[in-house]
């Protein structure tokens, strides 16, 4: 239909203001907004309706008509109930950027300006996907309250037959539908595997739906980006790391235009209960931000401790007790420098520590996340509950127990230039333990950091061994301190085939035992002994001092 055509039905309640010229513009579709940046959900030739609410100030008109003008919109309608009129810059910004404007006289609403579009367009499709639609548009028109993913997934069981559900990064289930005989729910092993194969398509730059056999089905996946983090002209390692993915229990490759326009329109309602998940989060993000620039600062604990008693109803509300607390850094680095991994890392921390037993897109995680440069901060807080010392009665968060589900699908969207690294603290107690919590998680992510692989974590129980010192010993005091002890050793294997440096591993690992290293190595002892004896000639050290052995262990250990 054209725009014209909306122009001349008198019960829309549509006046013309501007762009008389371009009424024979193509209306594909409507989107009611009243986002600053709306371009993430435009996909053009929509008629955009907003209430102004986005308006601030003048300036912000040429900003939000740029944005529809760049995304190909076909027009836009503001309605007239908020204001008198409607303001002079954004007839200007209009007439600026050739973008037709009407008001909406303030007693026709949005949600019937939608209905007679969403029809006319509807129209032409098949009759399945017409009832979808306009189940749809009253879901959008009914705002926060229409039910959430769930409702909207529900609608693809009902009315087209389809399986589907929301997934995060790592495979976790956010929504799904329940189609009633269809089998089970989808299985935690085939959620991750899916998010995997997502990943991994988006890093190589393939558009969706990506087609994916798992778990004995056939998937297709469609990304659901929010609009939160910028126009796709952004490198997407920005976001492929957080958005969530709809995941349809079919073959998407089949499929008519119009039914994959349509998924493409239920990735836009989904997008915005991400986007609505997101904005619940900003309060803790910014007690955690507080937090963080206080310690860092060497605030006094009375301070922090101020900070944390505001922090602790939001993010444990009904607590009657300050909790006990635990700090996981996470570090994002990509391998030419140029992306930011402070966002990344932020948003991978509320997704990986998001509470297991919670289930939807609500923010029930229990954490706050800040993040600077390359690193996030989360503060975890764990309930204190009476046990007669103060330790806390929870173990609370394991390094390895927090990437077990997590590390496969991480890694390929992580793909070949990305490391991702976890550090997690011992519980404190108190905000004076709070700033030495921050430094144990930094070191264990250091430790972490000096492990191969795309996605490793440490914790504090490692802290009490020499694997802490040895990641921070410089490359080139490395290299000396292991050349001066093993090279000579080295140089005499290549020549005599002695196998000394397997005999000196072998000594050390059977704690100096003369008797347990000869039957390791499956020798006579008086062998054992002169291969002892000449490496203790080319080194100079004496094997029966506890410091020669141990700086032979950790030279074998740094080489």
């Amino acid at each position: 239909m054209r725009l014209r055509a909306l122009l001349e039905t008198d019960a829309l309640g549509l006046r013309l203001l501007g762009g008389e010229d371009e009424l024979d513009r193509t209306v594909r579709g409507v989107m009611t907004t009243d986002l600053r940046d709306p371009s993430r959900y435009l996909s053009g030739g929509e008629l955009v309706l907003t209430g102004l609410a986005w308006r601030r100030e003048p300036a912000d008109s040429e900003r939000f008509v740029r944005i529809l003008a760049g995304a190909g919109v076909a027009g836009l309608a503001a309605g007239e109930a908020e204001m008198a009129s409607i303001p002079d810059d954004l007839v200007v910004a209009c007439a600026k950027h050739r973008l037709p404007l009407f008001s909406v006289d303030e007693d026709v609403s949005f949600a019937s300006i939608t209905e007679h579009v969403v029809r006319q367009v509807s129209g032409e499709r098949a009759g399945d996907l017409a009832a979808v639609v306009d189940r749809h548009r009253r879901l959008m028109t009914g705002g926060p309250a229409g039910g959430g993913p769930d409702v909207v997934l529900d609608l693809l069981g009902s009315d087209l037959d389809l399986r589907a559900w929301v997934l995060s990064p790592t495979g976790r289930r956010i929504a799904g539908s329940s189609l009633a005989g269809a089998g089970p729910d989808l299985p935690p092993q085939v959620g991750a595997a899916l998010a995997g194969e997502h990943l991994a398509a988006s890093r190589t730059g393939r558009r969706g739906p990506h087609r994916v056999a798992a778990g004995g089905s056939t998937y297709s996946l469609f990304p659901v980006r929010s609009s939160g983090r910028g126009a796709s002209a952004r490198d997407v390692r920005e976001t492929v790391l957080s958005d969530w993915l709809l995941a349809v229990e079919a073959d998407a490759g089949d499929w008519p235009e119009e039914r994959l326009d349509l998924l493409q329109g239920v990735t836009q309602l989904i997008a915005v209960e991400r986007d609505r998940r997101d904005a619940a989060r900003t309060v803790r993000r910014r007690l955690a931000q507080e937090v963080l620039e206080l310690v860092q600062a060497g605030a006094a604990p009375a301070e922090i401790a101020a900070r944390l008693r505001v922090a602790a109803p939001v993010l444990l509300p009904g607590l009657g007790t300050a909790p006990h607390w635990q700090v996981v850094v996470a570090r994002v680095e990509w391998e030419d420098g140029d992306i930011p991994g402070g966002p990344v890392a932020q948003a991978l921390l509320e997704e990986v520590l998001v509470d297991p037993e919670a289930s939807g897109p609500e923010p029930s995680d229990r954490i706050a996340v800040a993040h600077t440069g390359d690193e996030a901060v989360a503060l975890v807080p764990l309930p204190a509950v009476v046990t007669g010392t103060d330790e806390p009665a929870a173990p609370g968060l394991h390094a390895d127990s927090l990437l077990a589900a997590v590390r496969e699908p991480l890694a390929r969207g992580l793909a070949d230039d990305g490391r991702l690294t976890f550090g997690v603290s011992a519980a404190v107690h108190s905000a004076e333990g709070l700033r030495g919590a921050l430094e144990e998680a930094r070191h264990a992510r250091r430790v972490a950091a000096a492990r191969p692989g795309r996605v490793c974590a440490a914790g504090h129980q490692e802290l009490a061994s020499h694997v802490l010192l040895l990641p921070f010993v410089p490359d080139d005091v490395r290299r000396a301190f292991t050349a001066r002890l093993l090279d000579p050793l080295r140089d005499y294997d290549r020549r005599h085939r002695a196998e000394l440096i397997p005999t000196l591993e072998a000594f050390l690992d059977c704690d100096g035992s003369w008797t347990r290293c000869a039957t390791r190595l499956h020798l006579h002892v008086n062998t054992l002994r002169y291969r002892v004896g000449r490496i203790e000639q080319l080194t100079g050290r004496d094997l029966s001092r506890l410091e020669d052995k141990l700086d032979f262990f950790l030279a074998l250990r740094m080489s």
